[in-house]
């Protein structure tokens, strides 16, 4: 994907941080439009249609959840929430809500420059596979469809974000094989990210409470080497 394709919408309420974030987006090639609250984070996601959007969490008039919410129930434009929160329930809940990816402040430009060119690789990589025939996964319990872009189990559709659809894509592709963390760090993240160690295990256990398996029979772990997947009367 060309940079100077790239549209993003950057929603941050700090004139100085929002300032310098634009300045190197766009020495990078990026188009980058500021919305400076939530209100006008809407009005310019409707207008600008963009390909990603950086998301400050507290914002005025509508804060970062809201729009996350508001963006989720009509696309799946990728979303990476910049925020001074840290706590594990108030990261769980925007990523049950669809947030693709996030970056605690303060943070370096270098890593929120990676962070970006990661999610449009993968961007891309899914555009590639969707204009590609009908491409449908079944094992065990679970179906992925690639272009309907739905997921499956035991019949029922369970709803993932984007990047928990991909994780569950890759173990789906080869069901029985062990897939170890870096590699689904590599596939799913991208060779150069730069997040926590442990993002595998989280987004895999938000994947067994949504389809009800805390007994982790279904996507089984490997000690010290990985996941993989079974089938339920295995």
């Amino acid at each position: 994907m060309d940079e100077k394709d790239v549209k993003i919408l950057l929603v941050e309420d700090e004139e100085a941080v929002a300032s310098f974030v634009k300045t190197e987006l766009e020495f990078e090639g990026y188009q980058v439009t500021w919305a400076q609250d939530g209100k006008e984070a809407l009005e310019f996601f409707q207008q600008e249609k963009p390909t990603l959007i950086l998301l400050d969490w507290m914002l005025p008039i509508y804060d970062g959840m809201v729009v996350l919410r508001r963006i989720r129930k009509q696309s799946d434009v990728p979303i990476m929430m910049l925020t001074a929160k840290t706590t594990a329930s108030d990261i769980s809940s925007a990523l049950d809500q669809g947030l693709d990816d996030y970056l605690t402040k303060p943070f370096e430009i270098e890593e929120l420059l990676a962070r970006i060119r990661v999610i449009l690789r993968r961007l891309s990589k899914k555009q590639q596979e969707n204009a590609r025939p009908t491409a449908q996964f079944d094992f065990g319990p679970f179906t992925i469809d690639l272009i309907k872009h739905e997921f499956y189990c035991q019949q029922k559709q369970i709803y993932l974000t984007p990047k928990e659809f991909a994780l569950m894509t890759e173990l789906i592709r080869e069901p029985e094989k062990v897939k170890s963390r870096d590699e689904l760090l590599d596939t799913v993240w991208g060779y150069d990210f730069v997040g926590q160690t442990n993002t595998v295990d989280v987004y895999i256990r938000t994947i067994r409470n949504k389809i009800g398996e805390p007994d982790k029979k279904l996507i089984k772990t490997v000690r010290g080497l990985g996941y993989c997947l079974r089938k339920a009367d295995d």
